[in-house]
């Protein structure tokens, strides 16, 4: 264990001083109880984003943490909460990340996710758009900062989507019937370990990342991310609610 720490230890130092090479990206495999999912990080184009990121992943500050919520053909958000056997409670974080809004909100692509009062409050959580949230994502709060693309493992995404959901909490295992009663963390989606699988070459060189959108739509409302997220299971287990997107 404390060998496979030194290495993705030494992994991550190396891949934050090496920001400043063009030919540098980094792939890192987010493993998770439904499967693992391969994300490609763009480290030239939002580089204090994914070192926010990589600092998170260095510390082991994902590990046994929890998807919290998941809105279907919306967004699965991870990376903040972690379970202890009666409530969802809420990871340490650090210092906020400024808005790097260059790729757009498309389909397969990893974001950071933030609070509703500040562009420049991002922290330790994030969120996969399962279907082209551009027309909302990009213009909301000054843009969400997309900072990857998924390169494997959308089928595991869309496996989480399909689980049973308490509010907005998908688990494993669990019936809507029982969303009144108290879940193990067995119940949960967990991230058990995100590795880095690649830190030395261009991986981001055959992607097509979309450029973020600059000009608003037009007699639409590009507010309907502003949702607020709870994890919900049932009025005995728990009920959370604050103004994330």
């Amino acid at each position: 264990m404390a060998l496979k720490f030194l290495k993705r230890s030494l992994l991550v130092a190396s891949s934050l001083s090496m920001f400043t090479a063009s030919s540098f990206a980094t792939i890192v495999e987010i493993q998770t109880s439904q499967g693992n999912v391969e994300v490609n990080l763009f480290d030239n184009a939002t580089p204090k984003t994914v070192a926010n990121f990589l600092s998170y992943i260095n510390d082991g500050s994902y590990n046994t943490t929890v998807i919290h919520r998941s809105v279907k053909g919306f967004i699965v958000q991870g990376g903040g909460f972690t379970y202890d056997g009666a409530k969802l409670v809420k990871a340490d974080t650090k210092a906020a990340v400024v808005n790097e809004p260059v790729y757009s909100n498309v389909k397969g692509t990893i974001a950071m996710a933030k609070l509703g009062s500040d562009a420049n409050i991002a922290t330790n959580q994030w969120f996969f758009n399962m279907a082209d949230n551009s027309e909302n994502l990009d213009f909301q709060n000054g843009g969400f900062t997309v900072f990857g693309q998924v390169v494997s493992g959308f089928d595991v995404l869309e496996k989480i989507q399909g689980l049973t959901h308490c509010g907005v909490t998908p688990l494993d295992n669990f019936t809507t019937a029982q969303c009144s009663t108290v879940a193990g963390f067995e119940n949960f989606v967990s991230i058990s370990n995100v590795d880095i699988k690649d830190a030395t070459v261009d991986t981001a060189a055959s992607l097509n990342p979309v450029k973020a959108k600059t000009t608003a739509p037009t007699g639409g409302d590009s507010g309907g991310g502003s949702v607020g997220f709870f994890a919900l299971l049932g009025a005995i287990l728990f009920t959370m609610r604050r103004r994330y997107f």
